[in-house]
This record gives C-alpha cells, structure tokens and sequence, in this order.
C-alpha cells in the first residue's frame, strides 16, 4: 500500500516494485481485509 492518497488505497505486488498499482476506495479496501480475516476470500 502507499501512503498519501486519502480518497484511494493503492495496492501493488510487492514482488514486482515497478509493477502497476490497482486502486481501490478505502471502504472496499476495508470489505476485502474484513473478508479475509473472516476467511471469506
């Protein structure tokens, strides 16, 4: 994730730096981390 983008959470494969980011808003970004906590995703 990168820092600074208040209204966007930016996700990249930390694996390949260079790589494109996928951009998601905050409350879906929220939905997915809840979904994998519950084991959902």
């Amino acid at each position: 994730m990168a820092p600074g983008i208040p209204d966007f959470v930016p996700v990249r494969d930390s694996k390949r730096i260079q790589g494109p980011a996928l951009v998601f808003r905050p409350a879906a970004w929220a939905a997915f981390v809840d979904g994998l906590k519950r084991g959902a995703v």
